[in-house]
């Protein structure tokens, strides 16, 4: 027969935590980054890159494969305080922009124990960047090819490539929300091929309705360089009419302007807070 308890604190008193099976939590960053590459003629602007930072394991399990930067919660701390002792930890990067993205939780995602995941989206200007990475960690050039079925992506850091299928699985006609199955991954520890679709997918769909992309960008830009922006990370080219009114209310024009580098003058913008 089930007891009954006259308070909180009698409750409390019986109470006993070793009765309930234990699981582990951690935080892990998707940190994403858009920076200028070289260009082919001085006419154009630099070609722009779209880029996830990865850290090499250093321990078993998945020894000698990449992962998300990461780390377990502690047992008195605030997941989003960890998420950003974690990234300083095992990236040096500090004062990153970061939002919750999704909580994974398949139960044999980590082979030591259960394991539960709450994944940060984190974005930053790298051009801007004034810290020095951790020696195993580097920024990876992210390549998308996707279409109805599946979505093809390659992550290259100039030395090493990363290359996985996640196969599209409708939730919702409605939202067009996907889960991904994932295919062909052998350089990625742990789930976090899937956790790196998830959050390209989400930041794809934050583009377009938040002003999310702005902490991707310097104070100062023109519309140019914010348009490739948007179209590095949608994986497609943009109408510049339709863009045009895309942005209208989100940024202001300065006084300042942009010169040199080969191609006219052009009006500076900045975000309008």
């Amino acid at each position: 027969m089930e007891k009954i308890y006259k308070s909180e604190e009698e409750f409390l008193k019986d109470y006993n935590s070793d009765d309930f099976e234990k699981l582990s939590l951690t935080a892990d960053i998707l940190l994403f980054s858009v920076s200028d590459g070289g260009k082919d003629n001085y006419r154009k602007l630099n070609e722009k890159y779209f880029s996830i930072l990865l850290v090499k394991r250093d321990t078993y399990p998945f020894k000698d494969k990449w992962c998300l930067p990461g780390g377990f919660v502690g047992i008195d701390e605030a997941i989003d305080d960890a998420a950003v002792r974690v990234l300083r930890a095992e990236t040096n990067l500090h004062n990153i922009y970061m939002e919750q993205l999704y909580t994974f939780g398949n139960v044999n995602r980590d082979p030591r124990m259960r394991v539960i995941s709450t994944s940060f989206l984190a974005l930053v200007d790298k051009n801007k960047l004034r810290d020095t990475l951790s020696e195993n960690a580097s920024w990876f050039n992210v390549m998308i090819l996707e279409d109805e079925k599946e979505i093809h992506i390659t992550l290259d850091n100039g030395n090493e490539k990363i290359s996985f299928i996640a196969v599209k699985k409708l939730i919702s006609k409605s939202t067009e929300r996907y889960d991904y199955e994932i295919k062909n991954n052998d350089k990625l520890a742990f789930d976090h091929a899937l956790v790196i679709t998830t959050g390209i997918s989400r930041l794809k769909n934050k583009v377009n309705y938040t002003d999310i992309v702005f902490h991707m960008m310097p104070e100062y830009f023109t519309l140019g360089e914010l348009q490739q922006v948007y179209e590095v990370i949608l994986g497609k080219k943009l109408l510049d009419p339709a863009f045009r009114r895309i942005i209208a209310d989100k940024v202001e024009k300065t006084n300042k302007m942009k010169t040199g580098e080969g191609h006219r003058p052009s009006v500076l913008f900045r975000y309008k807070k």
